[in-house]
């Protein structure tokens, strides 16, 4: 692929996109350029990824064909406006903002190809999980690009821009509340009696386990899992019994619902 590609920010999540499409060979390196506006921060980047790192947001932009925005949503506006002279339309803008609307994206720089995206942290290990739709003037074939270029640091999967609220919610958010089950049950154990490390161990590992046994599962339904390990009558039988008396699939439709409502307000 012999495409330029320039980020505009190159904080942890562009690093792991940088990373992960370099180690793949999706692109090479010197066809991958990066943008900090502070020198400091520009060397330091240029350090660490092995990329040439500019401080010139417009330079950047002229150089590359397809631009990655990946900055705090509240700086977009202001990075747009200054790089909408250098937006011609053969060029791709790719915005990994959070809340930010490719429909907000094309009313200030006008009919230009943008796709959105919605990364998550376990891009940092090459296990992320993107959700991607495109605006009013990208085509399927952009989509697919994004697509393809985002599965080099995990997986991704095409949404509607409706969607994407959802997708911040389980996906965007989701390791956090990952992080919390896992830490609740090796506080669990420590508190019956297990060391903490061990039990965070072996809640950690069996979480990982369990995630691979749902993504080769095949034919079979999730709920064909839980009941070959939850057998009638035995221990684990008697833990999902708990669970359903607490409602843990109310618990976790309030935590999703409320989460999607708060991405929803967050983009207006």
């Amino acid at each position: 692929m012999n495409k330029k590609i320039g980020f505009i920010g190159c904080g942890k999540m562009a690093s792991a996109i940088i990373n992960g499409i370099i180690s793949s060979g999706f692109v090479q390196k010197n066809n991958i350029k990066g943008s900090e506006i502070n020198p400091e921060i520009a060397e330091n980047a240029q350090k660490r990824l092995g990329i040439n790192v500019i401080t010139d947001n417009k330079a950047l932009v002229i150089d590359s064909d397809i631009i990655f925005l990946v900055t705090k949503p509240n700086q977009v506006s202001e990075i747009l406006e200054e790089i909408k002279p250098e937006l011609i339309q053969d060029k791709l803008l790719v915005s990994i903002a959070a809340g930010v609307s490719t429909t907000k994206i094309e009313n200030i720089i006008g009919k230009q190809r943008v796709v959105r995206v919605m990364p998550n942290t376990p891009a940092l290990v090459l296990e992320g999980m993107s959700g991607v739709c495109k605006g009013k003037y990208a085509s399927e074939e952009d989509l697919d690009f994004v697509v393809k270029l985002l599965s080099n640091i995990g997986k991704a999967i095409k949404v509607t821009e409706e969607q994407m609220d959802i997708v911040t919610a389980i996906s965007g958010s989701g390791p956090a509340f990952f992080y919390q089950v896992i830490e609740d049950m090796a506080r669990a154990g420590e508190k019956l009696g297990l060391d903490y490390e061990k039990s965070l161990m072996l809640a950690t590992q069996t979480a990982l386990g369990s995630a691979k046994m749902v993504f080769n599962r095949g034919e079979t339904t999730v709920q064909t899992l839980i009941d070959n390990v939850a057998t009638k009558g035995g221990c684990t039988f008697v833990g999902i019994s708990v669970m359903k008396e607490e409602n843990s699939a109310k618990l976790f439709q309030d935590v999703i619902e409320k989460t999607t409502q708060k991405a929803c307000e967050l983009g207006k």
